[in-house]
């Protein structure tokens, strides 16, 4: 066994990258204070072939040097979009056919295991470290997911929590 050299990965160019297919997925990241967290979800879009990222509310936007830190470039690479409310862009997002699933733990939430992944639009809406998903974007989503976790503590980072979610999607595509 050994190392791939970097050549040896075969990585996309960046415009090979956008003329990529990408998969009908779109994530929401809602009042996400982390610089680094935003920029670790847009290495995992750039990986995932996701279609967009909309930040809203305090969530920064590129460029910021915390950004580009963890994300390696791929702010130059996914699309996104700054939104004042996540409220207001859920509901663009319904009236454009996606269906809106929060990342969240709800009286209604199922498990990211039990989610059946269907050929259709989804945007996925992750919360702030602290709060979760806003109290007004909650009754706005067709419904809730939740990673079922076994320790101590009831919350994973919104980067892993994001990576872990994409990566059940992309393979549910797939």
């Amino acid at each position: 066994m050994r190392k791939l050299s970097i050549h040896e990965l075969n990585r996309l160019s960046k415009e090979s990258f956008q003329k990529k297919d990408k998969i009908p997925v779109v994530v929401v990241l809602d009042n996400i204070r982390s610089m680094h967290n935003v920029g670790s979800v847009f290495r995992t879009a750039d990986a995932f072939l996701i279609e967009e990222i909309l930040l809203c509310g305090i969530t920064a936007q590129p460029p910021k040097p915390e950004i580009h830190k963890t994300a390696l470039g791929a702010t130059e690479t996914v699309d996104w979009s700054y939104h004042q409310s996540a409220a207001e862009a859920v509901k663009s997002l319904k009236k454009q056919g996606y269906t809106v699933v929060l990342i969240e733990q709800t009286d209604h939430s199922i498990e990211l295991v039990d989610f059946e992944f269907r050929n259709e639009k989804y945007a996925f809406v992750f919360g702030n470290e602290v709060n979760g998903v806003s109290n007004d974007v909650v009754p706005l989503a067709d419904m809730a997911v939740e990673i079922p976790q076994f320790g101590t503590k009831h919350s994973f980072n919104v980067s892993v929590c994001a990576g872990i979610v994409l990566y059940a999607v992309f393979q549910a595509r797939r």
